[in-house]
């Protein structure tokens, strides 16, 4: 199959916008099709709470008990994948021409990163899942409840699920998305990337077509899962608060008020929306943390950082492989499936945030620096957060198991309860769980809305409210037809045929790099192999030139000198 030439294609900034060229509009049949299947699964869910909730309960099990594996073969294949291509030859490849530069400084790039690192699902599980593990450790060792050794654990598992798998899902996926939008000048959309397996006739077809809907499902669902979260905590931080009563009416209220203002900032564009609430997240998630570290227990967390990282490095192959085959099935479910399911739904989401602040860098720095970063700052997090909270119980200066028994949500104001200037933190803390509830529904429905709209990099602003709407929608009905297992239950069954589509992805990234020129020469290659031949030829010919050129000049001095002593010419003229 040919593939495109690396060098030629414009960035995606300026695709469409020629005299000729016009920005895709909506793809009537995805869009339609889209819709029509989300509503129908809102309307199930609102109308038929009883029977959504048994076949939700029953598919989940089903998918559990034959498909764990899958999950856990798909999310050590990207982590593997990334390592490999940052240190192969591809590493040298540039997301653009080979002469491109990034957009973004390093400093910028950086930034921006954490932003994609920080969020809802941080913000919820932060203090939350280290609890959990200390008062009920996972089921894969001997370490008994609130003791040290279940310290340790609560803090290892915690980086399993936050640190580096979920990045390498992310930096694949970004990755891909990235190669074929800078480098080969295609569509901003996931079918895109299926050129070198389909080709551009089918990929731009139903095959490619069907793609972008799982990857739509996927974002929605996934979305959801994380405004459920966020309308959860914010429900729990009021009733703490403020005394008002936490139930099924106040979540709604929640996800329709700040539904209201994701309308409002994704009908004031990507700059004064979602750019200016994006800043306000990072610092005051920035500030949040750096309190907590200082007027909590700083020298454990010091201490907690290294001593958790030790451990989950060492036994990540362990961690890693583990499928419920002996047992452990539900636990899996609850935590390790469910984050792997939760992270491949956002990879199209976060994976396209990457691309498009990465423009210009070569494959080895995307890489190397979508794993290093938000992993680390994911792991300063917990430790900060959780490390905290579980010094202050092991000590007897605060009892968070009580809090906890009311749901993960409560157990971040409890840790500030513990702390000075309680009302103002939680305040701080609500405040930021609504501005990431808002950034999210807009985001990801500016890449739902490209990925319905033929890889428009700015799709219409109706289609983007419109994807943001039934996503509010969704989390609405799922929280009120189960809470939060069947937020997760909806998770889990959606990603289940997405890890295909980003397993074939993998594959087609492969295929597709194998061909690039950037990547350098390889052996048994036949481009790399004629390159190299012509760049010998051209070699040889430059030395016989300059061999022939020289031996005329030594020739033509010969001449002049032999003339000078005859006395023909002076031989001041040479």
């Amino acid at each position: 199959m040919t593939t495109d030439t690396t060098s030629s294609p414009p960035p995606p900034e300026s695709l469409g916008k020629g005299p000729h060229r016009k920005t895709p509009g909506p793809d009537p049949t995805v869009v339609g099709i889209g819709v029509v299947t989300v509503l129908l699964v809102v309307g199930w869910a609102a109308l038929g709470q009883d029977s959504f909730s048994t076949a939700a309960s029953g598919s989940l099990d089903w998918v559990l008990r034959n498909f764990g594996w899958l999950f856990t073969i798909g999310a050590n294949a990207f982590l593997v994948l990334c390592v490999y291509i940052a240190l192969s030859r591809f590493g040298r490849i540039r997301l653009g021409k080979d002469d491109s530069r990034p957009e973004f400084n390093n400093l910028a790039w950086i930034a921006m990163m954490f932003s994609a690192g920080m969020g809802i699902g941080l913000m919820f599980y932060g203090v939350g899942e280290p609890l959990t593990h200390y008062f009920d450790p996972p089921p894969f060792g001997s370490a008994e409840p609130r003791s040290g050794e279940a310290e340790r654990a609560a803090l290892e598992y915690s980086f399993f699920h936050w640190a580096l798998h979920p990045w390498a899902i992310y930096g694949v996926t970004g990755l891909a998305l990235g190669y074929a939008t800078f480098r080969k000048g295609r569509g901003n959309q996931l079918s895109s990337v299926f050129v070198p397996l389909l080709g551009k006739r089918r990929a731009a077809g139903w095959p490619g077509r069907t793609i972008d809907l799982l990857a739509v499902f996927a974002t929605v669902f996934g979305t959801a899962t994380s405004l459920g979260l966020g309308a959860l905590q914010v429900a729990r931080g009021l009733n703490i608060t403020t005394g008002i009563e936490d139930g099924r009416g106040l979540h709604l209220a929640i996800i329709t008020v700040l539904g209201a203002a994701f309308v409002l900032s994704a009908f004031s564009g990507l700059h004064k929306g979602i750019k200016w609430l994006s800043s306000i997240n990072i610092v005051a998630a920035a500030l949040l943390m750096v309190f907590i570290f200082l007027a909590g227990p700083t020298v454990y967390v010091l201490n907690a950082i290294p001593a958790g990282v030790g451990p989950y490095l060492q036994e990540l192959l362990i961690t890693s492989s583990r499928t419920g085959a002996f047992g452990e099935q539900d636990w899996l479910g609850i935590w390790t499936i469910f984050y792997w399911a939760w992270w491949m739904s956002w990879a199209p989401f976060v994976g396209t945030f990457l691309a498009r602040i990465s423009h210009g860098r070569t494959v080895r720095e995307f890489l190397i620096g979508v794993l290093l970063v938000p992993s680390g700052a994911s792991i300063a997090w917990f430790s900060v957060m959780g490390g905290s909270a579980l010094r202050l119980d092991s000590t007897g200066q605060a009892d968070l198991s009580g809090p906890l028994d009311e749901g993960v949500e409560s157990s971040l104001f409890a840790l500030l309860d513990a702390l000075p200037l309680t009302a103002l933190t939680s305040v701080v803390a609500m405040l930021l769980v609504m501005t990431y509830f808002v950034t999210s529904a807009d985001s990801a429905s500016l890449v739902m809305g490209s990925l319905t709209s033929r890889g428009a990099l700015h799709p219409q602003r109706w289609l983007v409210v419109t994807w943001g709407v039934l996503m509010a929608s969704v989390a609405a009905v799922l929280l009120v037809a189960g809470g939060l297992e069947a937020l997760k239950s909806g998770t889990i069954l959606v990603a289940l045929p997405f890890v295909v589509v980003l397993m074939a992805m993998c594959w087609a990234l492969l295929r597709e790099m194998r061909e690039d020129p950037g990547a350098g020469p390889t052996r048994h290659h036949a481009l790399h192999g004629l390159r190299d031949a012509m760049r010998v030829m051209v070699g040889e010919a430059v030395s016989e030139h300059h061999r022939s050129r020289h031996w005329r000049l030594r020739r033509a001095a010969s001449r002049v000198t032999e003339d000078a002593e005859s006395g023909d010419q002076e031989p001041d003229r040479l």
